[in-house]
């Protein structure tokens, strides 16, 4: 089989506000250009999810109630997303990764959402599982150029980080995880699954970006490793 890579794509980059058509043409189009591989592509709920997660949240249903909302609206966008790349993708959502894996050997590209609920999970430790799983590397496409030491939205003075250790990522996302509203590129969860699993891990924030990770060049974002 060809070298396989998980991507993390987030919910905010499907449907920012409405569907972004443009972006998600250009990501088929670069996934496309890369015939020698197979990609499985974890689905977000973004700003979606949290729509129908607060509104239960007001409601007073339980964390368990929310969560599995979130995960169902992950499982939709995966279906759209499969649907929108047609006959090279799966034709069904797979809810665990020995499901992911046998896809995997009929189709070049394997959308999936949330898998099974788990507390305190997500779509990026869903990704990061999966990459362990399938011993792969596993790319976070996301909103920022790559880690910084502090929110580089808020911080102008925030320090970039082009490589850092599985033990050093891990300490910084344990710090982070519990200030409230922080936003940080990948979650507690995730940052645990690829330092057990020594999963080399990028980070990135444009598709060109991604393009060069896959091409084996250099990139501008950040590489997490031993």
């Amino acid at each position: 089989m060809e070298k396989v890579w998980v991507i993390s794509l987030g919910g905010s980059r499907i449907v920012p506000n409405d569907v972004d058509d443009k972006f998600l043409l250009e990501f088929k189009k670069l996934l496309d250009s890369h015939k020698d591989k197979r990609f499985v592509v974890v689905c977000g709920g973004g700003s979606s999810a949290r729509r129908y997660i607060s509104a239960f949240r007001k409601l007073g249903k339980s964390l368990r109630d929310q969560s599995e909302e979130g995960i169902a609206i992950t499982r939709f966008h995966a279906g759209f997303m499969a649907r929108f790349f047609g006959k090279e993708a799966n034709k069904e959502v797979p809810l665990n990764m020995k499901k992911v894996k046998s896809l995997l050997l009929k189709n070049r590209v394997v959308f999936c959402g949330g898998l099974r609920w788990r507390d305190n999970n997500t779509s990026d430790g869903n990704a990061a599982q999966l990459a362990g799983y399938l011993e792969c590397p596993f790319i976070n496409l996301t909103n920022v150029r790559g880690l910084y030491d502090r929110d580089p939205t808020k911080y102008k003075n925030a320090r970039f980080i082009g490589k850092i250790s599985w033990k050093e990522f891990l300490k910084i996302a344990r710090k982070i995880s519990f200030e409230a509203g922080q936003h940080f590129v990948l979650d507690r969860v995730a940052a645990e699954e690829i330092a057990k699993d020594k999963t080399v891990t990028y980070i990135v924030g444009s598709l060109g970006a991604m393009d060069s990770v896959l091409k084996g060049k250099r990139f501008v974002g950040t590489l997490i490793s031993g």
